[in-house]
């Protein structure tokens, strides 16, 4: 069988630095040397937020980090607005709802983003409402949406903003201080580079001023207990040391490559992935303009979803290609391919011919060598198109694929 691609929205491959680095001995989280990797991740993620606001980091999952956006800022009885487009944004929904929240939903069909004229309707009609939750980029459906215009529109109307960009931040495009983002949440085992058990938070000066006065129950997910904690440059509960290795090692390789050349090259391999889909005849479910740069959710090309678990399965054991299949109402129509994190071109052709190998193999396609060529002229297309802006032409022949030297101590 060949090398297996984990090829998932979440976790993600993890580079073999990140792997030697979350393996170090551990340290003293209460010690000096456990309070200089803290600031160095701590630095590190205000640059890839591009943020100054506080970035609170707790040991669990990005729910977690959800359920933290909910509890320190509303009230029960209080009424918020929820933007949701998939499985993900209706999870913070159902958390709210557990907790007493009144609950406003703005939701729209599988595929489709959030109309920010929806939003600009729905607190016009509710003007109580102080605090609106958005999902950036929705992995159950490979829906990005337009966070610029969703931002202006509810601070426009002075409203607190939470964004889930669990699966978006340190991929796609996100400037938090400039969108006047107020708690933005993302997790380990996306982007960055890292397994799972972290939710980074940054959370804004007004946010945390609302957590003061706001009455949901709380206190592990707390945010002054844990900055009260943090400013002494530790954390309140005992943390999650070696995925804090790994979070700290796929930051270095960041800066290494540069934020906004990691950017382009997520939305390079993004339209390679769609390229080689659609020369395989394989419909995407996410509206044109709106498709995210770290997965696509692909219409199921079988007939029935037992079929579509098949495929699933086949490509999985003869083919070693991991993808994911639908969710909720999507489960059995769709299959998603995640293409977020440690990703480059030559994954993308291994991801896609192994795919189409995969189509022939059990009879929903007749003949391969049209998507490697399809994503190849793509690749192009968008190498030419960013030296166009640049002044210069990306070097393609660049190895990713193995950083030199151990990774550092700290």
């Amino acid at each position: 069988m060949a090398e297996p691609q984990l090829r998932v929205p979440g976790p993600t491959p993890l580079p073999e630095r990140v792997i030697r680095a979350a393996s170090r001995q551990m340290i003293n989280h209460r010690g000096p040397e456990f309070a200089a990797l803290l600031e160095e991740i701590v630095t590190s993620m205000r640059w890839a937020l591009r943020t100054e606001s506080d970035v609170l980091i707790y040991p669990c999952s990005g729910s977690g980090g959800l359920e933290a956006a909910v509890v320190n800022v509303l009230s029960p009885g209080e009424r918020a607005l929820f933007c949701t487009m998939g499985s993900f944004g209706d999870r913070w929904a159902h958390i709210a709802d557990a907790y007493g929240v009144d609950v406003v939903r703005l939701s729209v069909r599988p595929g489709e983003a959030i109309d920010p004229e929806d939003v600009d309707r729905i607190l016009a009609e509710h003007g109580d409402i102080a605090t609106v939750y958005v999902t950036h980029n929705e992995t159950s459906t490979g829906v990005v949406n337009d966070l610029p215009s969703i931002a202006a529109v509810v601070k426009g109307r002075g409203k607190l903003l939470c964004v889930d960009s669990v699966s978006g931040a340190s991929c796609i495009p996100l400037d938090t201080d400039r969108l006047a983002i107020d708690i933005l949440v993302t997790g380990s085992q996306k982007g960055w580079m890292a397994p799972p058990g972290l939710a980074m938070i940054a959370v804004s000066s007004a946010a945390l001023q609302r957590a003061g006065t706001a009455t949901c129950p709380r206190f592990y997910l707390d945010f002054a207990r844990q900055k009260k904690y943090q400013d002494k440059q530790q954390t309140f509960s005992t943390p999650a040391v070696s995925v804090l290795y790994a979070l700290q090692e796929g930051l270095r390789m960041m800066r290494d490559e540069g934020l906004e050349n990691v950017w382009a090259r997520h939305a390079r391999v993004a339209r390679m992935i769609r390229a080689g889909a659609g020369a395989a005849g394989l419909k995407l479910l996410a509206a044109e303009g709106h498709r995210s740069d770290t997965v696509t959710a692909v219409h199921s090309p079988a007939d029935s979803p037992e079929a579509l678990k098949g495929l699933l399965t086949h490509l999985r054991t003869r083919h070693g290609l991991v993808l994911a299949g639908g969710q909720d109402a999507l489960q059995g129509k769709i299959f998603r391919i995640g293409h977020l994190g440690w990703i480059d071109d030559a994954d993308v052709y291994a991801i896609l011919a192994g795919l189409e190998q995969g189509l022939v193999d059990v009879g929903l396609r007749s003949r391969v060598g049209m998507t490697v060529a399809a994503a190849q002229a793509e690749g192009r297309n968008a190498q030419a198109e960013s030296a166009g802006v640049s002044g210069r032409q990306p070097d393609a022949a660049e190895d990713r694929r193995e950083s030199v030297g151990a990774p550092s101590t700290v």
